[in-house]
């Protein structure tokens, strides 16, 4: 399942924005791989927040100001096209923009979209393949669809 680490310098998120830009995060990476908003897919996806010492991103040989971001997405291979890569990074990048609150210059944001070959992810102690996620997300839309509880 899909894992999300956000990299920033100490301060430039507020503690109050955290909790929702994780929340936010997490929700829009699930969206653009097209599962369905259900509580097995958002516990199944985790957001890290990497928040460093300031003097430790650098930019120019000097602390990066105005603070810069790196979100780094890990995702099956496939699970992502070139339209919903370009979706997910353009919208994360907005996401997290307007969560800091600053000048909402994009180029303080690169997103990096790393995708594992089939048969390298492991979870519940075992190999897990990207058409066991695809049958999942079918099967949770299906209950969705009845009327069942995801």
């Amino acid at each position: 399942m899909p894992m999300l680490e956000l990299t920033y310098p100490e301060g430039a998120l507020r503690p109050d924005v955290r909790s929702g830009v994780v929340e936010q995060l997490g929700a829009t990476l699930v969206r653009w791989e097209g599962a369905p908003d259900t509580e097995f897919f958002r516990q199944a996806t985790w957001v890290y927040l990497d928040e460093r010492p300031a003097w430790a991103i650098n930019r120019a040989g000097a602390p990066a100001e105005p603070p810069v971001f790196r979100l780094a997405a890990t995702v099956p291979a496939g699970a992502l096209s070139e339209r919903r890569k370009a979706g997910f990074i353009e919208e994360t990048t907005r996401l997290i923009l307007d969560a800091e609150g600053g000048d909402g210059d994009a180029q303080r944001v690169w997103v990096h979209i790393h995708e594992i070959p089939d048969g390298n992810w492991g979870a519940l102690g075992q190999v897990i393949r990207f058409e066991q996620l695809r049958a999942a997300a079918k099967q949770q839309r299906e209950h969705s669809a009845q009327g069942a509880p995801a």
